[in-house]
């Protein structure tokens, strides 16, 4: 008899969520199964509720939302054994489009039963985990008005880009070291990405795997609200390291040092992050999560 619980956000994506025991039921055998379910009420709270099945048990816990629920739920079962299952219900789902998870319910819940369960490398920046990717700069801003926007569609993540390049400025001077080099910039955008895809279908680390064992790290240093333009476009095609203000490293360590500022603002698997500490280390942790994929 398998423990399965779900961790649901009611309101991911467009809100109209099915995932209830009624509907489970139907996939789920109660010969074979016994199934819980959880809804997340406010940030973090998803945490707490994967924390408590674990307690509880469960063998097998998935997350039912976008990447910010599945980075909550994910987060409480690095270096355990428990499975984490995904049913991508959010807008962009990074994560789960790099797994090939399918977005209908249905196929998500059938990849569950059947599919092998394989193990997938760790970000961690300082003490908060990634799956997918996080970063400092231009994409933490566009994450900003974003959330405050009324909107989870791909027009909000476009006007909110648009806003975030309006805005931009270039205050705070960063040292990077990565693989023995030392960089300082005043950086448009540092992007530390696990995956290939940051949702969307869109890429800034096309060549990037939850398996090598390796971060991929892209610094784009300032440059004119043109040149950023030209940027968007080159991003579309996936060629985001062709203007000359990039560079492009894979590394399993990256120290990010600010002038002035003892608060980094960031993005995290695409949620909005204030990370209080006068230095950033992002890291790997290879193979520390099973995922059912």
């Amino acid at each position: 008899m398998k423990h399965i619980h779900f961790i649901v956000n009611p309101v991911s994506g467009s809100g109209n969520q099915l995932i209830n025991k009624k509907f489970l039921n139907k996939f789920f055998d109660e010969a074979d199964y016994v199934v819980t379910i959880k809804n997340s009420d406010y940030k973090k709270h998803a945490k707490t509720l994967t924390k408590l099945s674990i307690a509880e048990g469960a063998h097998i816990i998935v997350a039912c939302g976008g990447d910010g629920t599945i980075n909550e739920v994910a987060s409480c079962l690095v270096n355990t054994n428990i499975p984490l299952g995904i049913i991508p219900l959010g807008s962009g789902n990074g994560l789960a489009s790099n797994l090939k998870i399918p977005k209908r319910v249905e196929h998500a819940i059938a990849l569950i039963k059947t599919a092998p369960v394989k193990k997938i490398d760790v970000g961690c920046i300082n003490e908060h985990y990634f799956f997918s990717n996080t970063g400092i700069g231009i994409d933490a801003q566009v994450i900003r008005h974003y959330e405050n926007s009324n909107e989870r569609k791909l027009i909000s993540y476009l006007k909110s880009s648009l806003k975030a390049l309006k805005n931009i400025k270039y205050k705070n001077k960063i040292t990077v070291e990565v693989n023995g080099e030392t960089i300082q910039t005043y950086p448009f955008l540092v992007f530390i990405s696990n995956s290939n895809e940051m949702g969307y279908k869109i890429s800034l680390t096309p060549t990037a795997s939850l398996q090598d064992g390796l971060l991929d790290v892209l610094i784009v240093s300032k440059m004119s609200r043109l040149k950023s333009l030209y940027f968007g476009f080159l991003i579309l095609l996936k060629k985001p390291h062709l203007i000359k203000e990039a560079k492009y490293y894979q590394s399993k360590e990256i120290r990010i040092r600010q002038e002035n500022k003892s608060v980094y603002e960031s993005q995290i698997d695409g949620e909005f992050f204030n990370i209080a500490s006068d230095a950033i280390t992002i890291s790997l942790l290879e193979k520390s999560l099973h995922v059912i994929y």
